[in-house]
């Protein structure tokens, strides 16, 4: 009698890897299953996957001969060398047209490379970001695909059962595009999800220090703005979290928890793209520089002993209270905004450039559930692409042009308060200063231009002469008449 093959192979039984065989299980779906640890497979296969249709195997050899064909290998390994490693293994026991699929967060060169390298010998490639955290790998995550489109087909009825459904039923996962676009993505999407994290951080930080509030109180906050317009995911988890008490202390855990934050590189890697394609995403790097300054936290308690601050206000009563918490929501709204407005620049650019066919509207689709920026207004960025494909900017939506209409007065009465309460906000001012910006049909870019000829003579447009003119201006005696190149950096 013939053996049965499995539909799928998963190398690495971490946390994801082994929710994410047990999520394709329970849809119908037999798996194989390696880690590199073999103790690590049979204490699964009698454990957690007992009496289900997964095949433990202790080779890699072992699981490409349990695979049907095309035979498809996922890893859910660390990212860099690890995957190229378990690459290598696998490849010698494939065969022409078979699948290699990365699940973990692998910085997208690094798929465009993989991509180019397995194709060239025949075999196909996806790179993709998966979102959700163990309960989404478990019962649903957000999945981001892209690599060889040749593969889409034979692992679309999987990824699309296991992803995770909006309310009509459509699943949180798409072809994105061709080699690095689904990593891509997923890479935008954890910058965006640091912004949102940030923006959080510094809600409750103002209700903290100039308001006093307790984590009981910020409790009843955050569960009141996740019934409205700021419902998402992460707003659920901090209402969740200002409850919880510690048993050994009694005190709130976050009071408890050390105010240094860690970081994976996704955060910094978005920022790295957005300075090389120069589009703007101020709020995601100030983001990832937030979480830097909270790493110096030896020297932050050194410098609070000799650098000094303005004498905080207090709010003068529950009225003024009240009205604040409401300004501070809008001031979170609309930075919000502007921060998945920065992330969509970023998209835009990078498709451009990459030569990807990346849709928005299905991006954001795929970002409405499962996924850790899961939120009630991405429906509100499918409908604006939907809507217009090619909208440059979210902010010029109407939808999202009348919810900062509707919340600066707010934003920026928390910007100022912050300021003159020396409570650092730099999500809050910077997507401020960013949606400033945008909207200022003149900059003092002049200016800096007239620097940069002074001093390197690098040339300048003028605003009575057609663009893509040069000119150049004899600043001193000593100026020759030779300019500099034009370029962008």
């Amino acid at each position: 009698m013939m053996e049965k093959k499995c539909d799928i192979g998963l190398v690495g039984l971490a946390v994801m890897g082994e929710n994410l065989v047990l999520n394709m299980e329970s849809k119908g779906f037999s798996v194989a299953v390696f880690n590199r640890t073999v103790t690590r497979v049979d204490e699964f296969i009698s454990g957690r996957g007992k009496g289900k249709n997964i095949v433990g195997c202790h080779s890699v050899e072992e699981l490409v001969a349990k695979l049907k064909r095309p035979r498809k290998v996922m890893l859910m390994v660390k990212a860099g060398a690890p995957v190229d490693a378990f690459i290598d293994q696998v490849m010698p026991h494939l065969e022409q047209g078979d699948i290699i699929i990365d699940g973990g967060n692998s910085h997208f060169p690094d798929t465009i490379r993989r991509t180019k390298m397995l194709e060239e010998k025949g075999l196909l490639y996806i790179g993709t970001g998966v979102s959700g955290g163990e309960e989404g790998a478990l019962l649903g995550p957000s999945i981001m695909p892209g690599g060889s489109s040749a593969a889409w087909p034979a692992v679309k009825p999987i990824f699309q059962a296991i992803s995770a459904k909006v309310e009509d039923g459509s699943p949180c996962c798409e072809w994105v595009g061709d080699d690095g676009a689904g990593h891509y993505v997923k890479m935008v999407h954890n910058g965006i999800e640091y912004g949102d994290m940030q923006m959080i951080c510094e809600a409750y930080n103002l209700m903290k220090n100039i308001l006093g509030m307790s984590a009981a109180e910020m409790h009843e906050v955050f569960t009141d703005w996740n019934k409205g317009e700021l419902d998402s995911y992460l707003i659920e988890i901090t209402r969740d979290i200002l409850s919880t008490i510690d048993p050994e202390t009694g005190k709130p855990v976050v009071d408890v928890i050390l105010d240094t934050a860690g970081q994976k590189g996704t955060g910094k890697w978005t920022s790295t793209s957005a300075l090389d394609l120069g589009a703007p995403a101020p709020t995601i790097a100030e983001a990832v520089f937030a979480r830097c300054l909270s790493a110096i936290k030896e020297e932050r308690v050194a410098a609070s002993k000799v650098l000094s601050g303005p004498e905080k206000s207090s709010c003068s009563g529950e009225c003024d209270r009240q009205a604040f918490i409401e300004d501070i929501r809008k001031a979170l709204y609309a930075s919000k905004v502007c921060s998945y407005a920065q992330g969509y620049q970023l998209l835009k650019l990078a498709a451009a450039d990459y030569g990807w066919s990346l849709n928005y509207g299905e991006i954001a689709l795929m970002w409405r559930g499962g996924c850790i920026i899961r939120a009630r207004f991405l429906g509100d960025i499918k409908a604006a692409f939907d809507k217009n494909p090619q909208l440059s900017n979210l902010l010029l939506d109407d939808f999202f042009k009348q919810i900062i209409d509707d919340c600066q007065t707010s934003w920026r009465k928390v910007v100022a308060a912050a300021a003159m309460n020396g409570v650092p906000v730099p999500a809050f001012s910077s997507a401020l200063a960013y949606y400033d910006s945008l909207r200022s049909e003149v900059l003092p870019a002049n200016l800096l231009q007239a620097q940069r000829d002074y001093f390197g003579a690098h040339t300048y447009e003028r605003v009575d002469q057609p663009r893509g003119k040069f000119f150049h201006t004899t600043w001193t005696e000593n100026s020759g008449s030779t300019t500099s190149s034009t370029y962008n950096a």
